[in-house]
């Protein structure tokens, strides 16, 4: 059965981290992944609107829900902040009955006043990532068999970023400690996996804007670890943890004192090279860090 998803590509993917949406577009079309757009959603908030107005935050986080649930789909996003936030949310609308009446009020009162059509969530859906998608519903398997250029050559650096893993009672796909799917993925693909300490940890982007000298700080360490264990690149299914250590790490290199050039790939990116595309449609001349070193080894 042909897997269909409600597309949630998360505001980052659509401006600053473009390639990535490109990426995930073609590879899902090469793996025969149904992306279905939803154009009426709104931004989750991005963790940054539950301080300010929680029951807003959840109404808002519904409303996507509910046009998932009205699409007969499930929810797939390439943004991890994304991932977190919504399966957040639907964490506590499902444990709380009279919560979720609540929001469905709400969106109810939206209606009254004519902004959209009737919108109710249930409860019934689910949100994954990309990852979660290739390492599970798809199977590695299936994914290896669609490989036409196997990454024999790469020997790649797993990075979760935070919000993939954790919170793990609300995302619960993976092991926060000791996850899997990520180094299964990059098997599949034919590559090497690169194992090193940092991988779990954070690359900085929640520090970026209070404590700016400690985010480089961390992220030029999360460069590090895999440089020292011999990785030819980075690859992460966060675009946020994407920005950081391919955007900033030449910051990380002065803070150091040391020239790092280590390659960062978007997962799909990585998926992408394995399936025979080029670098052009992958959009690898977006990248700050060239990712040639990798490519021609």
């Amino acid at each position: 059965m042909a897997l269909n998803y409600a597309y949630y590509p998360g505001c980052a993917s659509q401006e600053i981290t473009k390639e990535a949406n490109k990426t995930t577009r073609k590879v899902a079309k090469i793996l025969g992944i149904g992306l279905h757009e939803m154009p009426d959603a709104n931004c989750c908030g991005a963790g940054l609107m539950t301080d300010y107005d929680r029951k807003l935050w959840l109404t808002l986080n519904a409303r996507i829900f509910a046009q998932a649930e009205a699409m007969g789909m499930d929810i797939m996003t390439i943004c991890s902040t994304c991932l977190m936030v919504m399966n957040t949310a639907n964490k506590e609308l499902r444990d709380d009955p009279v919560l979720l009446k609540e929001v469905n009020d709400l969106m109810a009162k939206g209606v009254a006043k004519g902004s959209e059509a009737a919108l109710c969530y249930s409860g019934k859906v689910e949100i994954k990532q990309l990852l979660w998608v290739l390492a599970g519903e798809y199977g590695l398997e299936k994914l290896k068999a669609k490989v036409k250029r196997p990454l024999s050559w790469l020997k790649a650096a797993p990075f979760y970023g935070c919000h993939t893993l954790r919170p793990s009672d609300a995302l619960g796909f993976d092991d926060p400690e000791k996850p899997w799917s990520l180094e299964a993925v990059i098997k599949a693909l034919g590559g090497e996996v690169v194992d090193y300490k940092g991988k779990t940890r954070c690359c900085g982007f929640q520090v970026d804007l209070v404590a700016p000298d400690t985010a480089v700080s961390m992220t030029a360490k999360r460069l590090l670890d895999a440089k020292d264990m011999g990785a030819d690149c980075m690859v992460t299914p966060c675009p946020f943890c994407h920005i950081n250590l391919d955007n900033y790490q030449g910051m990380a290199e002065k803070k150091v004192a040391r020239k790092i050039s280590l390659p960062i790939f978007h997962l799909p990116q990585l998926v992408g090279l394995a399936l025979g595309l080029n670098e052009a449609e992958m959009g690898l001349d977006r990248h700050m860090v060239s990712p040639e070193s990798a490519l021609n080894k």
